[in-house]
């Protein structure tokens, strides 16, 4: 066979294996393109949550537009995990600060109309509280900023390592709801996270012992119990603080949601009740701010959720 008649040949051979592939990918799929998996009517995702629908139980569950639906429920429900909700928005207008140098950390809170906040609450003796803490739950600060004008909020704020920290932000707009919002700050440097520290019911600070009685269960609203001791004796003049006699922040570990946590009445001379909701089981970190001789102190706890089976 000549040159041109093996040429035409092999074009020949190459068009009818060009039209057995067509053939075959029309048989095995419609020849549209895949469709985006629809989101969720309402509700934003959990940034930190798992992204399969696998229950390790071996449930089938419910389909899975509704199993995102319910877990998106459960995130916006939690406060601290969004820099945004019911149209209010935590604007920090600092973002990174340098290790171990005082900064002037300056955010607004903007409404629904896209302006600064500028009419708050005062809840707990305060328009807006302001907690710092690093990624690691190892540092915690509890601010008060001063409006500085047109609904800017400005504090000074000095982080003494490097890495990533959280901030959140909690408030009340006048007539709005009450909210928390959060968001990331980082520090430039070489970044060495420590690990969570251990369970324990017993905190020393200050040369003050703090014991705290009581469980976080998953689901329930438990009561926790701080009594705090110095020298071996009950304190029984703490100073009121925030409108108590003391104030507790709780923070699970993983996510840093930011727990409600409430003030109960029963409280003693030397010791406050709060009463707690834990969302899951796991690890959590409480910071009790309590007031003794003028001075503000913080205990720091880490404990585990379990519930009633010890799971």
């Amino acid at each position: 066979m000549n040159t041109p008649a093996r040429l035409g040949a092999y074009a020949a051979g190459l068009a009818v294996i060009f039209v057995a592939a067509l053939g075959a990918g029309t048989a095995l799929g419609s020849g549209e393109p895949p469709r985006a998996t629809p989101r969720p009517a309402h509700g934003h995702a959990d940034p930190s949550g798992p992204t399969g629908s696998t229950d390790p139980t071996g449930s089938t569950g419910p389909a899975p537009g509704h199993a995102h639906e319910e877990a998106s429920e459960v995130a916006s429900a939690l406060p601290g995990l969004q820099i945004s909700q019911d149209g209010y928005t935590l604007v920090p207008l600092t973002t990174t600060l340098t290790r171990g140098k005082a900064t002037g950390f300056r955010f607004t809170v903007n409404g629904p109309d896209g302006a600064p906040v500028t009419r708050y609450q005062v809840k707990h003796e305060k328009e807006l509280h302001f907690i710092v803490v690093s990624r690691d739950l190892g540092d915690f600060w509890h601010l008060h900023p001063e409006e500085a004008g047109d609904g800017v909020w400005s504090v000074p704020l000095t982080l003494p390592d490097a890495g990533a920290y959280r901030v959140f932000a909690d408030f009340a707009p006048e007539g709005g709801p009450g909210l928390t919002l959060g968001a990331d700050l980082f520090v430039p440097g070489d970044y060495r996270p420590r690990p969570l520290p251990p369970v324990d019911r017993t905190a020393q600070v200050d040369g003050y012992t703090v014991t705290l009685a009581g469980d976080l269960t998953p689901g329930q609203v438990s009561k926790l119990v701080f009594t705090v001791s110095k020298d071996g004796k009950p304190v029984g003049d703490l100073e009121p603080y925030l409108g108590a006699n003391g104030h507790l922040v709780a923070i699970r570990a993983g996510d840093l949601a930011y727990l409600h946590v409430h003030p109960e009445e029963d409280t003693t001379a030397a010791g406050v009740t709060f009463a707690a909701s834990a969302p899951s089981g796991g690890d959590y970190r409480l910071f009790l701010d309590f007031k003794h001789g003028g001075t503000v102190h913080t205990a720091a706890f880490t404990v585990r959720a379990t519930d009633t089976a010890g799971h």
